[in-house]
């Protein structure tokens, strides 16, 4: 299988943007709004997304999933399920590379409440809290958070004590 790149993105947004440009010739009033809201948006935005990328660059420097993968699951407690809990949040990339990497813990003997606590866990992205304070506020932010949290060991608990019994 080959890994071709698809430019239908760049295409639609040529596209919309094209059409947008028309419009504004023709009609030029209806588009003054549209570019005032437009630049008030990204320069709302702008500065969340470099803390963003500050946020990004420094876990990713400082952190390595990898690491705390090999430690998360050894024992056993609410200590590794937290410890697979932040394992999950600080992990990045798309899930489905994670997959094998579970496949190959489960293996190994890891629990499946440890691995479902992770994979809970990967719901609630650091990087994206500033931009979730800027749309949602403070209070919501840190409610979603927690719950989130809770809930991912929650979850961890209750596969683990399904696996225990059944063993999945």
């Amino acid at each position: 299988m080959t890994s071709e790149k698809s430019y239908a993105g760049w295409y639609f947004l040529a596209v919309c943007a094209a059409i947008y440009l028309i419009a504004f010739i023709i009609k030029p009033e209806t588009g003054l709004p549209v570019i005032k809201l437009f630049s008030r948006i990204i320069l709302n935005v702008l500065p969340v997304f470099i803390l963003i990328f500050a946020l990004l660059v420094a876990v990713d420097y400082l952190v390595k999933p990898v690491m705390l993968l090999k430690y998360f699951g050894k024992g056993s407690g609410l200590k590794a399920y937290l410890l697979s809990l932040l394992g999950g949040i600080i992990s990045t990339g798309p899930i489905y590379m994670w997959y094998p990497l579970m496949n190959d813990l489960q293996k190994k003997g890891i629990s499946n409440g440890f691995l479902a606590t992770f994979l809970y866990g990967r719901a609630i992205k650091p990087a994206l809290i500033p931009l979730m304070i800027l749309y949602f506020g403070w209070i919501y932010t840190i409610v979603l958070s927690i719950v989130m949290a809770i809930t991912a060991v929650l979850q961890g608990l209750l596969i683990g004590m399904i696996d225990r019994r059944w063993r999945l």
